[in-house]
């Protein structure tokens, strides 16, 4: 998931080229093997040499689905980075959930998923406990707390009834780590090209280690993760020789630079209207698929002529400003200060003003109390974000080292704010986001297959972007091979039991088509 407080940083230009001498090979290797650099810093991401990682660590579990039982292996398990020079850089610690074939042979006939978050800087939890994931817990929607014990049950959501799911943290986050200072870590992960290397050369060493290379394969990444779907799918096909039948973005940060037009183009107030729309007819009840298509109709046509009409046309203007009123329930003279562009960051401190709260980016129906109202900007961290770091950490640690048993007293982390801020900023890579390679994977294999979804609350990455994106995009062959999905719900929509059967129903389609 992309962090809130860093919306603007990830509106900002991301990017470093590789240098050729820091090209990674990445090989699997036992715990025994791993010898940190000692010149490490001691930092979060450059420990100790004697900091070692335990060997991976595997137990048997089991989970109902649809009134069957589903027995399945979760496997924690570490992959070593090393450099051309064969010395660790880095190690990637993966959660795996697989269902067994018979006898100790791997069940190679089963579909293997690879998910990853986003950020940059979270770690994979939030699609393996709140989306995906054969467990789940409760956070992230209007009144959950984050000291509401974070119990895991079965996730009724779960795909791992129609595929085995392996959930990578980056380094940096979850229990991975990075084994260089933190000068050359910048260079190795922490910029979009390394960033995407590495993590395919992840995905691949996973397959020969697990021998699933002839297995079907599926990629899932949220937020930053959507960023990262395509251009690790182009780089798989097209580097490491690997294909993906089929990729799923959640709530994808896919093309930055469609909201950074600037006061003369109607893209930006076009992709956040529909969302603030969407909001608040789900607090009227009103929110259905027919509704919002004719928000979308009236985003795409009179709105957009309205806001290109300017000042040459004050009836223009004034029906902007009502029409806009009606959509969101806003205060009419608030709307008509904006001129019916709404900003974001003005609007989530408007829309829960009269309650001294303050909504969230991620969903603008969740709220906290906003604990410096009078502040002319916004002085605290994300509410939905304040809520979900502690039930997630608490649940997937507890997890690992008592329920798996992967013991370590290294810290974990869900999110990383270190992470985030190091993350480098100097090139282009992002703001160029990553429809290019979304386009060159489609074009290159007349079978892949890709599922864009979004929650109509979210304004961290607006549904509408992605819809206008992919209504570009050249027709290659069948044009149901790159979807748009919407649901009920924010950038997490997964967390509401409905919007997650449905996600779940879609998803399992697209894998049938294989």
């Amino acid at each position: 998931m992309r962090l809130d407080q860093f919306a603007k940083f990830t509106r900002l230009v991301l990017a470093l080229s590789l240098a050729p001498t820091l090209t990674l090979s990445i090989h699997a290797q036992d715990n025994q093997d791993k010898k940190p650099d000692p010149k490490a810093e001691s930092k979060p991401d450059a420990p100790k040499p004697e900091n070692k990682l335990p060997a991976d660590a595997t137990i048997s579990q089991s989970i109902q689905v649809d009134g069957h039982t589903l027995k399945y292996n979760v496997t924690v398990g570490t992959i070593t980075l090393k450099d051309t020079d064969g010395k660790p850089t880095g190690e990637v610690v993966y959660t795996a959930y697989t269902v067994p074939g018979n006898g100790t042979e791997p069940n190679i006939a089963r579909p293997v998923t690879f998910a990853l978050n986003g950020g940059p800087g979270a770690s994979s939890v939030y699609l393996n406990f709140g989306a995906i994931g054969p467990k789940r817990i409760i956070f992230g929607n209007p009144g959950d707390s984050p000291s509401d014990p974070a119990t895991l049950n079965d996730n009724p959501g779960t795909w791992l009834d129609f595929t085995d799911l392996v959930f990578i943290d980056p380094i940096g986050t979850g229990f991975s780590r990075s084994l260089v200072p933190l000068d050359q870590a910048k260079k190795l992960f922490y910029s979009p090209t390394p960033d995407i290397q590495y993590l395919s050369l992840v995905i691949y060493d996973w397959l020969v280690k697990n021998s699933r290379l002839t297995s079907r394969k599926y990629f899932v990444g949220e937020s930053y993760g959507g960023f990262r779907g395509p251009r690790i799918t182009h780089y798989l096909q097209s580097q490491l020789g690997v294909a993906l039948n089929g990729v799923t973005l959640v709530s994808p940060y896919l093309n930055p630079a469609a909201d950074e037009m600037g006061n003369l183009s109607p893209l930006p107030w076009m992709l956040s209207l529909p969302s603030i729309a969407a909001a608040n007819l789900e607090r009227q009840h009103k929110l259905t698929p027919e509704t919002m298509a004719d928000v979308i109709a009236y985003t795409r046509g009179e709105y957009a002529t309205d806001l290109l009409a300017g000042h040459s046309n004050p009836e223009s203007n004034d029906r902007l400003i009502k029409k806009v009123t009606e959509l969101t329930g806003l205060d009419p003279t608030f709307v008509r200060y904006a001129g019916g562009r709404l900003d974001i960051g003005a609007y989530l401190r408007e829309v829960h003003r009269s309650e001294g709260k303050i909504g969230s980016v991620y969903d603008s129906n969740v709220s906290a109390f906003d604990p410096f109202p009078f502040s002319p900007t916004q002085q605290s961290n994300d509410p939905l974000l304040e809520s979900i770091i502690a039930p997630t950490t608490t649940a997937m640690v507890d997890f690992v080292t008592r329920i798996v048993g992967w013991k370590t007293d290294n810290r974990y982390y869900a999110l990383s704010y270190d992470v985030n801020s190091e993350w480098d900023n100097s090139g282009n890579d992002l703001r160029k986001g990553s429809v290019d390679d979304l386009r060159q994977a489609v074009a290159a294999d007349p079978k892949l297959r890709v599922s864009v979804v979004h929650g109509w609350n979210d304004l961290s990455c607006p549904f509408m972007g992605s819809i206008l994106t992919v209504d570009q995009m050249p027709i290659m062959g069948d044009t149901n091979r790159v979807q748009v999905h919407e649901y009920p719900g924010g950038h997490m929509f997964y967390t509401r039991p409905d919007s997650s059967q449905q996600l779940k129903k879609d998803i399992q389609d697209m894998y049938a088509k294989h």
